[in-house]
């Protein structure tokens, strides 16, 4: 998901989706370690989608980018 999309999520929906990829980061882990991954590149792929995610939170914390939906 673009940085631009999560930017326009309010705070419990980057949350939910914050937890959601990091099962699935959790998952892939699981699989690469039981040699049953394919895609190799998709671990990469999830630990960039999570840095994205806590990047917009913590923009919304520290005031810096106002959360469309949130007072």
């Amino acid at each position: 998901m673009k940085a631009s999309k999560l930017r326009e999520l309010n705070l419990l929906d980057l949350e939910s989706k914050l937890k959601e990829t990091l099962e699935s980061y959790q998952n892939l882990k699981f699989q690469q370690a039981l040699q049953q991954l394919e895609d190799g590149t998709l671990i990469s792929k999830s630990r960039k989608e999570i840095a994205q995610i806590k990047t917009v939170i913590n923009e919304h914390v520290s005031g810096i980018r106002k959360i469309e939906g949130s007072k």
